[in-house]
Protein backbone atom coordinates (compact mmCIF):
# COMPACT_ATOMS: atom_id res chain seq x y z
CA UNK A 1 0.00 0.00 0.00
CA UNK A 2 1.25 3.58 -0.80
CA UNK A 3 -0.04 6.59 0.84
CA UNK A 4 0.47 9.89 -1.28
CA UNK A 5 -0.63 13.59 -0.24
CA UNK A 6 -2.20 15.80 -2.56
CA UNK A 7 -1.58 19.77 -1.14
CA UNK A 8 -4.65 21.90 -1.91
CA UNK A 9 -4.45 26.03 -2.35
CA UNK A 10 -3.87 27.64 0.86
CA UNK A 11 -6.71 29.83 1.44
CA UNK A 12 -5.59 32.68 4.00
CA UNK A 13 -2.28 32.73 6.29
CA UNK A 14 -1.14 30.04 8.44
CA UNK A 15 -4.00 27.30 6.74
CA UNK A 16 -2.62 24.75 4.70
CA UNK A 17 -5.02 20.98 3.91
CA UNK A 18 -4.22 18.39 1.83
CA UNK A 19 -6.13 15.25 0.29
CA UNK A 20 -4.26 12.01 1.16
CA UNK A 21 -5.12 9.22 -1.15
CA UNK A 22 -4.44 5.32 -0.31
CA UNK A 23 -3.01 2.73 -3.01
CA UNK A 24 -3.38 -0.98 -3.08
CA UNK A 25 -2.32 -3.43 -5.69
CA UNK A 26 -0.66 -3.04 -8.57
CA UNK A 27 -1.22 -0.52 -11.47
CA UNK A 28 -1.46 -1.72 -15.09
CA UNK A 29 -4.66 -3.68 -14.60
CA UNK A 30 -7.85 -2.44 -13.49
CA UNK A 31 -8.08 0.77 -11.95
CA UNK A 32 -10.84 1.54 -9.13
CA UNK A 33 -11.09 4.83 -7.45
CA UNK A 34 -13.46 4.99 -4.33
CA UNK A 35 -14.21 8.09 -2.34
CA UNK A 36 -16.21 8.86 0.93
CA UNK A 37 -18.36 11.66 2.46
CA UNK A 38 -17.65 14.39 -0.76
CA UNK A 39 -20.28 15.98 1.50
CA UNK A 40 -18.75 16.05 4.25
CA UNK A 41 -21.31 15.72 6.63
CA UNK A 42 -22.79 12.22 5.16
CA UNK A 43 -20.27 10.51 7.60
CA UNK A 44 -21.15 6.21 6.72
CA UNK A 45 -19.44 6.14 3.86
CA UNK A 46 -16.42 7.42 5.74
CA UNK A 47 -16.66 4.38 7.81
CA UNK A 48 -17.37 2.04 4.88
CA UNK A 49 -13.73 3.27 3.66
CA UNK A 50 -12.34 2.34 6.72
CA UNK A 51 -13.40 -0.77 6.77
CA UNK A 52 -12.51 -1.72 3.06
CA UNK A 53 -9.28 -0.36 3.65
CA UNK A 54 -8.39 -2.90 6.21
CA UNK A 55 -10.11 -5.84 4.14
CA UNK A 56 -7.93 -4.30 0.86
CA UNK A 57 -4.65 -4.55 3.19
CA UNK A 58 -5.43 -8.47 3.96
CA UNK A 59 -5.90 -9.24 0.21
CA UNK A 60 -2.78 -6.92 -0.67
CA UNK A 61 -0.82 -9.07 1.59
CA UNK A 62 -2.01 -12.11 0.47
CA UNK A 63 -1.38 -11.44 -3.02
CA UNK A 64 -5.11 -11.41 -4.21
CA UNK A 65 -5.10 -7.61 -5.76
CA UNK A 66 -4.84 -7.84 -9.67
CA UNK A 67 -5.62 -4.23 -9.86
CA UNK A 68 -5.22 -1.15 -8.31
CA UNK A 69 -7.91 0.13 -5.66
CA UNK A 70 -7.51 3.74 -4.95
CA UNK A 71 -9.30 4.67 -1.55
CA UNK A 72 -9.79 8.65 -0.37
CA UNK A 73 -11.64 8.21 2.69
CA UNK A 74 -11.48 12.20 3.35
CA UNK A 75 -11.86 13.93 -0.25
CA UNK A 76 -13.93 16.86 1.27
CA UNK A 77 -10.87 18.20 4.52
CA UNK A 78 -12.80 21.91 3.34
CA UNK A 79 -15.93 20.60 4.53
CA UNK A 80 -15.00 18.50 7.72
CA UNK A 81 -14.07 22.06 8.80
CA UNK A 82 -17.42 23.20 8.70
CA UNK A 83 -19.00 23.80 12.23
CA UNK A 84 -22.20 26.03 12.89
CA UNK A 85 -22.73 26.46 16.81
CA UNK A 86 -21.84 22.74 16.85
CA UNK A 87 -23.29 21.24 13.67
CA UNK A 88 -21.20 20.27 10.89
CA UNK A 89 -22.34 21.66 7.70
CA UNK A 90 -21.03 20.38 5.10
CA UNK A 91 -22.17 20.16 1.61
CA UNK A 92 -22.44 23.42 0.94
CA UNK A 93 -18.47 25.79 0.56
CA UNK A 94 -19.49 28.61 3.10
CA UNK A 95 -17.52 31.17 1.29
CA UNK A 96 -19.07 30.82 -2.23
CA UNK A 97 -22.27 28.67 -1.40
CA UNK A 98 -20.89 25.81 -3.77
CA UNK A 99 -22.36 22.66 -3.10
CA UNK A 100 -18.96 20.26 -2.84
CA UNK A 101 -20.62 17.74 -5.34
CA UNK A 102 -21.31 20.13 -8.59
CA UNK A 103 -19.43 21.86 -11.00
CA UNK A 104 -16.15 19.48 -11.40
CA UNK A 105 -14.29 19.95 -14.47
CA UNK A 106 -16.31 19.21 -17.25
CA UNK A 107 -14.24 16.51 -19.14
CA UNK A 108 -16.33 16.34 -21.98
CA UNK A 109 -16.31 20.08 -23.15
CA UNK A 110 -12.09 19.97 -22.04
CA UNK A 111 -10.88 17.01 -24.48
CA UNK A 112 -13.75 17.62 -27.23
CA UNK A 113 -11.62 20.28 -29.10
CA UNK A 114 -8.69 17.75 -29.41
CA UNK A 115 -9.93 14.28 -29.26
CA UNK A 116 -11.37 13.79 -32.93
CA UNK A 117 -7.61 13.14 -35.04
CA UNK A 118 -6.60 10.99 -32.65
CA UNK A 119 -9.39 8.54 -32.68
CA UNK A 120 -8.93 5.69 -34.77
CA UNK A 121 -10.56 1.90 -35.12
CA UNK A 122 -9.19 0.45 -32.52
CA UNK A 123 -11.62 0.45 -29.58
CA UNK A 124 -8.43 -0.03 -26.82
CA UNK A 125 -6.28 2.81 -28.29
CA UNK A 126 -9.17 4.89 -28.56
CA UNK A 127 -9.81 4.49 -24.13
CA UNK A 128 -5.88 4.73 -24.12
CA UNK A 129 -6.04 8.39 -26.28
CA UNK A 130 -9.41 9.73 -24.53
CA UNK A 131 -7.77 8.78 -21.21
CA UNK A 132 -4.07 10.45 -22.56
CA UNK A 133 -6.35 13.82 -23.73
CA UNK A 134 -8.35 13.96 -19.94
CA UNK A 135 -4.44 14.04 -18.40
CA UNK A 136 -3.18 16.53 -20.43
CA UNK A 137 -6.61 18.95 -20.34
CA UNK A 138 -6.45 18.58 -16.27
CA UNK A 139 -2.60 19.36 -16.07
CA UNK A 140 -3.16 22.43 -17.73
CA UNK A 141 -5.81 23.75 -15.44
CA UNK A 142 -4.52 26.30 -12.84
CA UNK A 143 -7.36 26.52 -10.27
CA UNK A 144 -7.15 29.65 -8.47
CA UNK A 145 -8.82 28.85 -5.32
CA UNK A 146 -8.94 26.17 -2.72
CA UNK A 147 -12.26 24.76 -3.75
CA UNK A 148 -11.18 24.37 -7.29
CA UNK A 149 -7.96 22.97 -6.10
CA UNK A 150 -9.62 19.94 -4.24
CA UNK A 151 -12.25 19.87 -7.19
CA UNK A 152 -8.88 18.89 -9.79
CA UNK A 153 -7.05 16.71 -7.36
CA UNK A 154 -9.48 14.24 -6.87
CA UNK A 155 -10.17 14.50 -10.95
CA UNK A 156 -6.34 13.94 -11.30
CA UNK A 157 -6.72 10.88 -8.94
CA UNK A 158 -10.10 9.36 -10.72
CA UNK A 159 -9.76 10.15 -14.19
CA UNK A 160 -8.33 6.98 -15.70
CA UNK A 161 -10.09 4.52 -13.25
CA UNK A 162 -12.30 1.84 -15.07
CA UNK A 163 -14.57 2.11 -11.79
CA UNK A 164 -15.45 4.94 -9.92
CA UNK A 165 -17.70 5.15 -6.54
CA UNK A 166 -18.63 8.10 -4.54
CA UNK A 167 -20.15 7.14 -1.51
CA UNK A 168 -22.73 9.34 -0.12
CA UNK A 169 -25.95 9.12 1.98
CA UNK A 170 -29.11 10.83 2.17
CA UNK A 171 -30.88 12.38 5.09
CA UNK A 172 -33.08 9.48 6.15
CA UNK A 173 -33.29 6.68 3.20
CA UNK A 174 -32.94 3.03 2.09
CA UNK A 175 -29.24 2.16 0.04
CA UNK A 176 -29.78 3.37 -3.32
CA UNK A 177 -27.77 4.75 -6.19
CA UNK A 178 -27.34 7.20 -9.26
CA UNK A 179 -25.60 6.26 -12.58
CA UNK A 180 -25.37 6.84 -16.00
CA UNK A 181 -27.89 4.49 -17.87
CA UNK A 182 -25.25 3.44 -20.68
CA UNK A 183 -23.50 1.63 -17.69
CA UNK A 184 -26.40 -0.24 -15.97
CA UNK A 185 -25.31 -3.71 -17.16
CA UNK A 186 -21.93 -2.96 -15.34
CA UNK A 187 -23.33 -1.08 -12.13
CA UNK A 188 -26.67 -3.98 -11.64
CA UNK A 189 -24.42 -6.69 -10.25
CA UNK A 190 -23.12 -3.55 -7.09
CA UNK A 191 -27.19 -2.76 -7.13
CA UNK A 192 -27.71 -6.73 -6.01
CA UNK A 193 -24.49 -6.78 -3.84
CA UNK A 194 -25.53 -3.63 -2.14
CA UNK A 195 -28.97 -4.66 -1.75
CA UNK A 196 -30.06 -1.53 -3.24
CA UNK A 197 -33.86 -0.60 -2.85
CA UNK A 198 -33.30 1.83 -6.00
CA UNK A 199 -31.70 2.28 -9.23
CA UNK A 200 -31.95 5.91 -10.54
CA UNK A 201 -30.30 6.25 -14.41
CA UNK A 202 -29.71 10.01 -15.80
CA UNK A 203 -26.98 10.60 -18.56
CA UNK A 204 -26.96 14.02 -17.80
CA UNK A 205 -28.73 15.59 -14.43
CA UNK A 206 -27.06 18.75 -15.11
CA UNK A 207 -24.61 20.29 -12.18
CA UNK A 208 -21.57 18.15 -13.14
CA UNK A 209 -21.49 16.24 -9.89
CA UNK A 210 -18.45 13.91 -9.40
CA UNK A 211 -19.98 10.46 -10.71
CA UNK A 212 -21.40 12.15 -14.02
CA UNK A 213 -18.35 14.17 -15.04
CA UNK A 214 -16.58 10.71 -15.21
CA UNK A 215 -19.08 8.54 -17.42
CA UNK A 216 -20.60 11.40 -19.60
CA UNK A 217 -17.34 12.25 -21.36
CA UNK A 218 -17.31 8.88 -22.34
CA UNK A 219 -20.95 9.13 -23.35
CA UNK A 220 -21.13 12.56 -25.29
CA UNK A 221 -17.75 10.92 -27.43
CA UNK A 222 -19.68 7.77 -28.30
CA UNK A 223 -22.45 10.07 -29.54
CA UNK A 224 -20.64 12.45 -31.16
CA UNK A 225 -17.85 9.86 -33.10
CA UNK A 226 -19.73 6.63 -32.45
CA UNK A 227 -20.39 6.34 -35.93
CA UNK A 228 -16.68 6.07 -37.35
CA UNK A 229 -14.91 5.65 -33.90
CA UNK A 230 -15.90 2.93 -31.42
CA UNK A 231 -15.85 4.55 -28.15
CA UNK A 232 -16.23 2.34 -25.20
CA UNK A 233 -17.68 2.83 -21.74
CA UNK A 234 -14.18 4.06 -20.28
CA UNK A 235 -15.49 4.63 -16.61
CA UNK A 236 -17.99 3.08 -14.62
CA UNK A 237 -19.01 5.68 -12.43
CA UNK A 238 -21.37 5.41 -9.36
CA UNK A 239 -22.93 7.05 -6.81
CA UNK A 240 -23.64 5.46 -3.63
CA UNK A 241 -26.04 6.56 -1.63
CA UNK A 242 -25.38 4.70 1.91
CA UNK A 243 -29.25 5.18 3.85
CA UNK A 244 -29.02 8.02 6.08
CA UNK A 245 -27.10 10.45 7.83
CA UNK A 246 -27.21 8.53 11.13
CA UNK A 247 -26.59 4.67 10.05
CA UNK A 248 -23.43 4.34 11.24
CA UNK A 249 -21.82 1.12 12.82
CA UNK A 250 -19.63 -1.24 12.18
CA UNK A 251 -21.79 -3.66 11.54
CA UNK A 252 -23.43 -2.49 8.53
CA UNK A 253 -20.02 -0.87 7.21
CA UNK A 254 -18.30 -4.07 7.20
CA UNK A 255 -21.48 -5.42 4.92
CA UNK A 256 -21.45 -2.75 2.67
CA UNK A 257 -17.13 -2.56 2.07
CA UNK A 258 -17.92 -6.88 2.08
CA UNK A 259 -20.53 -6.09 -1.06
CA UNK A 260 -17.60 -3.85 -2.68
CA UNK A 261 -15.07 -6.70 -2.16
CA UNK A 262 -17.60 -9.16 -4.12
CA UNK A 263 -18.12 -6.68 -6.64
CA UNK A 264 -14.23 -6.23 -7.52
CA UNK A 265 -14.19 -10.06 -7.27
CA UNK A 266 -16.64 -10.12 -9.93
CA UNK A 267 -14.83 -8.06 -12.05
CA UNK A 268 -11.42 -10.19 -11.78
CA UNK A 269 -9.57 -7.00 -10.01
CA UNK A 270 -9.94 -9.14 -6.61
CA UNK A 271 -8.70 -12.84 -6.95
CA UNK A 272 -11.35 -15.47 -5.75
CA UNK A 273 -14.80 -16.22 -6.72
CA UNK A 274 -17.34 -13.77 -5.99
CA UNK A 275 -20.33 -14.79 -3.79
CA UNK A 276 -23.36 -15.21 -5.73
CA UNK A 277 -25.54 -13.05 -6.92
CA UNK A 278 -28.68 -11.51 -4.66
CA UNK A 279 -31.82 -10.81 -6.51
CA UNK A 280 -32.31 -6.72 -7.53
CA UNK A 281 -34.94 -5.91 -4.94
CA UNK A 282 -36.49 -3.60 -7.14
CA UNK A 283 -35.93 -2.83 -11.41
CA UNK A 284 -33.84 0.33 -11.68
CA UNK A 285 -35.79 3.43 -12.65
CA UNK A 286 -35.26 6.87 -14.74
CA UNK A 287 -33.89 9.61 -12.47
CA UNK A 288 -36.49 12.06 -14.21
CA UNK A 289 -39.06 9.63 -12.86
CA UNK A 290 -38.50 10.49 -9.46
CA UNK A 291 -41.40 12.21 -7.88
CA UNK A 292 -40.18 14.95 -5.44
CA UNK A 293 -43.08 15.17 -2.44
CA UNK A 294 -43.27 18.77 -1.79
CA UNK A 295 -44.90 19.92 1.71
CA UNK A 296 -47.57 23.30 0.88
CA UNK A 297 -47.12 24.62 4.29
CA UNK A 298 -45.56 24.67 7.75
CA UNK A 299 -46.34 22.38 10.12
CA UNK A 300 -44.86 19.49 12.24
CA UNK A 301 -43.86 17.03 9.69
CA UNK A 302 -45.20 13.26 10.49
CA UNK A 303 -44.33 10.69 8.25
CA UNK A 304 -47.05 7.66 7.47
CA UNK A 305 -44.76 5.68 4.85
CA UNK A 306 -41.15 3.96 5.54
CA UNK A 307 -38.57 4.30 3.46
CA UNK A 308 -37.14 1.49 1.31
CA UNK A 309 -41.09 0.19 0.52
CA UNK A 310 -42.81 0.26 -2.39
CA UNK A 311 -45.88 2.60 -2.20
CA UNK A 312 -48.54 2.45 -4.56
CA UNK A 313 -49.71 5.94 -6.22
CA UNK A 314 -52.32 7.61 -4.13
CA UNK A 315 -50.59 6.52 -1.05
CA UNK A 316 -50.07 8.77 1.90
CA UNK A 317 -46.54 9.36 2.97
CA UNK A 318 -46.55 12.48 5.71
CA UNK A 319 -48.93 15.21 6.78
CA UNK A 320 -48.35 18.10 8.13
CA UNK A 321 -49.69 19.36 11.02
CA UNK A 322 -50.44 22.77 12.15
CA UNK A 323 -50.94 23.25 15.48
CA UNK A 324 -52.33 26.57 15.77
CA UNK A 325 -55.28 26.12 12.67
CA UNK A 326 -55.91 22.09 13.67
CA UNK A 327 -55.30 22.11 9.75
CA UNK A 328 -53.70 18.75 8.86
CA UNK A 329 -52.46 18.65 5.19
CA UNK A 330 -51.96 14.72 4.01
CA UNK A 331 -49.14 14.74 1.10
CA UNK A 332 -49.73 11.84 -1.06
CA UNK A 333 -47.53 10.62 -4.28
CA UNK A 334 -49.02 10.40 -7.82
CA UNK A 335 -46.38 8.15 -8.98
CA UNK A 336 -45.94 4.05 -8.14
CA UNK A 337 -42.51 3.27 -6.83
CA UNK A 338 -40.26 2.91 -4.00
CA UNK A 339 -39.98 5.76 -1.33
CA UNK A 340 -36.86 5.33 -0.81
CA UNK A 341 -35.37 8.70 1.03
CA UNK A 342 -37.19 11.57 3.23
CA UNK A 343 -35.97 14.40 5.20
CA UNK A 344 -34.40 14.30 8.45
CA UNK A 345 -36.41 17.45 9.91
CA UNK A 346 -39.76 16.93 11.38
CA UNK A 347 -40.21 20.66 10.98
CA UNK A 348 -41.81 21.45 7.21
CA UNK A 349 -41.93 24.48 5.91
CA UNK A 350 -43.68 25.81 2.65
CA UNK A 351 -42.03 24.12 -0.22
CA UNK A 352 -39.98 22.20 1.29
CA UNK A 353 -38.60 18.71 -0.38
CA UNK A 354 -39.65 16.08 2.18
CA UNK A 355 -39.20 12.60 0.46
CA UNK A 356 -38.77 10.92 -2.98
CA UNK A 357 -40.34 8.22 -4.87
CA UNK A 358 -38.69 6.29 -7.86
CA UNK A 359 -41.44 5.97 -10.13
CA UNK A 360 -40.82 4.05 -13.59
CA UNK A 361 -42.10 7.00 -15.98
CA UNK A 362 -40.16 10.14 -16.66
CA UNK A 363 -42.12 13.21 -15.51
CA UNK A 364 -38.98 16.14 -14.75
CA UNK A 365 -36.87 17.83 -16.98
CA UNK A 366 -34.17 20.45 -16.82
CA UNK A 367 -32.04 19.99 -13.41
CA UNK A 368 -32.65 16.87 -11.51
CA UNK A 369 -30.71 17.13 -8.49
CA UNK A 370 -31.73 18.17 -5.22
CA UNK A 371 -29.58 20.96 -4.00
Amino acid sequence: MQTRNHPLISPTLGTARQITSFHYGPAGGQKIYIQSSLHADELPGMLVSWALRRKLAALEAAGKLRGEVVVVPVPNPIGLNQHVLGHLAGRFESNTAQNFNRNFYDLAALVLPHIEERLTGDVEANRNAVRATMREVLDAQRPKTELDSQRLALQRLSYDADVVLDLHCDWEAALHLYTNPDLWDDVEPLARYLDAKASLLALNSIGNPFDEIHSFCWSDLRERFGDRFPIPNGSISVTVELRGQADVSYEVADKDAQAIIEYLTLRGVIDGTAAPMPPLAFEATPLAGTEPIVAPASGVLVFRAMYGEWVEAGTAIADIVDPLTDQVSTLKCTVSGVLYARHRARLATAGMEVARVAGATPIRTGSLLSQ
